[in-house]
């Protein structure tokens, strides 16, 4: 490992930069030890306690964990697909907080990724994928339902639909616009939208993915997008019209 250090820039940083990337390297296995914090410190010519921070860095990323006892100490994370989409859906979330991304850019993204899983889907789609979907439509048409609950079963729904793809590497990439993405266009349509409709056109997506109909399926997936997207502009719209009173 690198173990010289820009006196310019904060050296915990550096230094859980550098471990990253000797895990990312393979330099540091799967399982291995790190070094010790005394080790660490001595390398890289700091104190312990930057060290100690560096290392909290890497647990914050989920890169290790640490073990306490005579066996103890840091060791190298194998990381999960779902625990990698659970940073992915932080991530998203935080980003969609803290800058300005207009409703049609959220929905292009949200779309564009879901048809890809769609042909995928259409192949490899279970019996246990099509009940998850189906028990979600029909939650979705339980009368008196909260609108929360129903936003929480529409990401079900979609969320059922991109692990029917059947690739960890797709589910992944798709966490943050079915977990993070979504809620926010949920959010914003959920007064103007018809329930009816949607489940219609969930009700469509699942029997598409049952027939294995993948052109269904897109053209199905091409009329959500359609209509969430005219939500999204009558919401605008009637929010321009009250400004301008």
């Amino acid at each position: 490992m690198k173990t010289e250090l820009d006196s310019a820039s904060d050296y915990s940083q550096q230094i859980a930069r550098t471990i990253r990337e000797a895990i990312m390297s393979g330099d540091l296995p799967v399982d291995g030890r790190l070094p010790s914090e005394g080790d660490l410190a001595a390398r890289f010519n700091v104190s312990r306690p930057t060290v100690r921070e560096a290392l909290k860095r890497l647990a914050a990323q989920n890169l290790i964990r640490t073990q306490r006892g005579a066996t103890g100490g840091a060791f190298v994370n194998r990381l999960s697909f779902e625990d990698a989409q659970e940073h992915m859906v932080t991530t998203a979330t935080l980003l969609l907080s803290m800058n300005t991304v207009d409703f049609e850019t959220a929905a292009e993204a949200r779309f564009a990724l879901e048809r890809a899983c769609l042909p995928l889907a259409c192949q490899r789609r279970t019996p246990s994928h099509l009940a998850s979907m189906r028990a979600e439509i029909a939650r979705q048409g339980t009368e008196g339902l909260s609108d929360e609950d129903f936003c929480a079963s529409d990401v079900a729904f979609h969320r059922a639909l991109v692990e029917a793809a059947g690739n960890p590497v797709l589910s992944w990439h798709m966490a943050g616009a079915v977990e993070a993405m979504q809620p926010l266009m949920n959010m914003i349509t959920y007064t103007a939208r018809s329930r009816a409709q949607i489940v219609a056109l969930h009700t469509r997506l699942a029997e598409a993915l049952a027939g294995g109909e993948p052109t269904e399926a897109l053209a199905t997936m091409d009329a959500l997008a359609a209509y969430t997207l005219e939500l999204g502009g009558q919401i605008r719209a009637r929010r321009a019209s009250k400004a301008a009173r």
